[in-house]
């Protein structure tokens, strides 16, 4: 190597920060977010998805070739992660169905994503200072490590860490931080074009890591560029330097980013499409998508300052009015501070370049392609907050660089540093308890009825969720009561009505539940399920003739539906119509071989008409789909 070469590397070696020292204090912060969270370790599975997503599926289990073919050909769910899937494999393969090992794996990534997040906070203060920290500097450490803990001991984070089917979040987080710090490592500390290729490229990497995990990442191509702009000063600032040859550069490192989120950007509504989930726009139109957009810009920013009344479920109004106070609220402080931080673009970048980047992060998920029920989510904010954590620690650098060698520059730091740490401790004290929240299924849907029933934003859904939570639990009399609650605030919700005929059905209110099951249908005629479970009230009273119209109308919205084919068989059988009975069971197995009811009644059916040897077959059929079932292994 020359000796102008060895200079230079000498020079940008002194120019690094002090590494041993800021893996200490990331070691450190990483320590304080574990400690934080460790309730989480004692959370149990919620049903909350949990049970769709882990307990009650197989498909994930292992690393074989068809599990992982499958992780990577599957929307289940509605997201398309199988990078999360192949760590929900190996959680199984080391904890079984422990839902400790799977906490603990989310907390792990969370806490490497706030040592991950210290650096970043480090080397983006360092460079809107123009100047890389010192190993005497604490001031910018001391900083980074506050944006650090700001971020990462939030209570808005709990429900992306001690939520076990959110494990996405937290993954793509990590791959998230690394691509920004590797693209922040080719663009600073050297002038190599090899240095910044070889930097670009595990970046590029890491994006598609980070996309692969969950597609939340899918803007971060625009949080480049702001970078560009400031604090790297890549791009703008003068004549050339947004279309110049220069700038030109720039603009094309972007275009293998671009590619990827383009690519991300087009799977993730499939798979939400797939689920389901999409409203469509005369659903959901584009007057209350807007002003959905603006609530969800002041609702994240609002729980950062004030982090009150945090719930798992908020609900977007079924018939959402965007001249309703709140959305006009929220629309006016979206407009004013956008004006205000561009206003100050040249004395104060940093505040126009936090509200770009967090405006971009959030925008997939703010409600312009609407997906599920939830009008903003908790979750929502763990990547789009992030840069609220960094102009806060760079407002405390700033506060307390201003006070030192002053007279009273002493007591004011003091008092700085206190006030610091009483935020955080403050935080750190909510996002326990908010962890707790939790624990299992009875504290979080208590939760959510807590906050729903004393929201402007009353939620139907809410307690029709509880109400099937009760159904689940045996518990019919407070299903039935959730489930009055909840048509009580959204009559227009067919499913509700579904929902508590079939409540009302197993408690053998017959009648009060074919008036349910009327009102669904008067709401909804394309129910299927609502047509079968009236049939099967008819049927009970003797209704055959009417029974079998339903059957007939299931069938024709739902011509897999092998239950109904059961049930019209059991109607034409009771009848005497046995040919008819048996052609329609053996239909129904045509469908689903393993449908224990459908060789039961095959069978009962054969045995009248004589054909015992076959009869008999279709009985041992059905003991042995019964007796292989996970819930007849666990009463032996």
């Amino acid at each position: 190597m020359s000796r102008t070469r060895k200079k230079k590397a000498g020079a940008e070696r002194r120019k690094e920060p002090s590494k041993p020292l800021d893996a200490w204090i990331a070691f450190l912060v990483a320590l304080v977010t574990f400690a934080v969270f460790l309730p989480a370790l004692r959370n149990e599975f919620v049903d909350w998805d949990d049970y769709d997503l882990l307990v009650n599926n197989h498909r994930y289990r292992g690393l074989g070739w068809e599990q992982v073919r499958w992780m990577f050909s599957t929307f289940h769910s509605g997201h398309y992660q199988p990078l999360s899937w192949m760590t929900f494999a190996l959680d199984y393969l080391i904890w079984g169905m422990e839902p400790f090992g799977y906490h603990l794996t989310n907390l792990v990534l969370h806490a490497a994503n706030t040592a991950l997040f210290y650096f970043l906070a480090l080397r983006l203060l360092s460079l809107a200072l123009s100047r890389p920290p010192s190993a005497s500097d604490l001031g910018v450490r001391t900083a980074a490590g506050f944006a650090a803990l700001f971020f990462s001991i939030h209570p808005l984070r709990v429900e992306s860490v001690a939520w076990a089917t959110e494990r996405r979040d937290v993954l793509s987080g990590v791959f998230f931080l690394a691509t920004i710090l590797c693209y922040l490592q080719a663009m600073t500390y050297s002038n190599d074009p090899s240095h910044q290729a070889r930097w670009r490229n595990k970046a590029l990497i890491a994006y598609g890591l980070s996309l692969l995990s969950k597609a939340s990442g899918v803007t971060l191509p625009v949080v480049l560029l702001v970078l560009d702009v400031y604090p790297l000063r890549r791009l703008g600032g003068g004549p050339g330097m947004w279309l110049g040859p220069l700038a030109c550069r720039v603009w094309w490192e972007k275009v293998p980013f671009f590619l990827l989120a383009a690519g991300a950007a087009v799977i993730a509504p499939l798979a939400q499409s797939e689920a389901g989930a999409v409203a469509a726009l005369r659903v959901h139109g584009v007057a209350a998508r807007l002003a959905q957009s603006l609530y969800g810009l002041a609702f994240y920013l609002w729980k950062t300052i004030l982090p009150k009344d945090l719930s798992p479920f908020y609900e977007v109004p079924r018939n959402l009015d965007p001249f309703a106070w709140p959305f006009l609220l929220s629309g006016a402080i979206v407009v004013a501070l956008t004006i205000g931080l561009f206003a100050l673009r040249h004395r104060w970048p940093a505040g126009l370049a936090s509200w770009i980047c967090y405006v971009a992060i959030v925008a997939p998920v703010l409600g312009f392609v609407q997906s599920g029920r939830q009008m903003v989510a908790d979750r929502y904010s763990y990547l789009s907050c992030l840069a609220w954590a960094i102009l806060l620690g760079g407002g405390l650098y700033c506060v307390w660089k201003r006070n030192v060698g002053q007279r009273r520059g002493v007591r004011k730091s003091s008092l700085l540093t206190t006030g610091a740490a009483v935020i955080l401790i403050a935080l750190g004290v909510l996002t326990w308890r908010q962890v707790e929240i939790w624990h299992d299924s009875d504290r979080l849907w208590n939760q959510v009825l807590a906050i729903t029933d004393r929201s402007i934003f009353r939620s139907g859904t809410a307690h029709h969720l509880v109400a099937r939570f009760f159904v689940d639990r045996g518990d019919l009399d407070r299903a039935i009561e959730h489930l009055r609650i909840s048509i009580n605030i959204e009559p227009t919700d067919s499913t509700a009505y579904m929902d508590l005929g079939t409540a009302l059905a197993k408690k053998g209110q017959l009648n009060e539940a074919i008036k349910n099951f009327q009102n669904a249908l008067a709401l909804n005629p394309t129910l299927s399920l609502a047509h079968y479970s009236l049939a099967n009230a008819l049927a009970v009273q003797g209704h055959f003739q009417e029974a079998a119209a339903h059957l007939e109308e299931a069938l024709r919205l739902k011509p897999n539906y092998a239950e109904a084919y059961v049930t019209l068989g059991k109607v034409f059988a009771g009848q005497g119509q046995l040919d008819k009975a048996i052609g329609l069971f053996r239909q129904a197995l045509q469908i689903r071989p393993d449908l224990a009811e459908g060789h039961q009644y095959l069978a009962m059916a054969l045995a009248e008409k004589g054909s015992a040897a076959e009869a008999n077959y279709h009985y041992q059929e059905a003991r042995r789909i019964i007796g292989s079932r996970p819930e007849a292994k666990a009463v032996r």
